[in-house]
């Protein structure tokens, strides 16, 4: 058990951040699932914006790699081309 006030402050946080990384990480993921499963070009074209907006926040906080998100940025525009 923490004995200090600002370990146990930071344990919390922690806490509070990891599960909000979670939340996000999982998000974005189902979101890049069901962008994947999409035939209609229009429909991808339109949903790949926010997709990369969510995948750059998340290497911005250091969720993920920053090489990842670009991999996982490039094999979506490769999935629109080859629509």
């Amino acid at each position: 058990m923490a004995n200090h006030k600002s370990s146990i402050k930071r344990i919390r946080s922690n806490e509070a951040k990891r599960l909000r990384n979670k939340y996000q990480h999982k998000t974005t993921r189902n979101a890049i699932k069901k962008f994947c499963e999409l035939t209609a070009k229009k429909e991808a074209v339109k949903t790949l914006p926010s997709i990369i907006s969510m995948i750059d926040k998340l290497a911005k906080k250091n969720v993920i790699h920053a090489n990842k998100a670009s991999n996982l940025k490039s094999n979506m525009t490769k999935h629109i081309a080859s629509l």
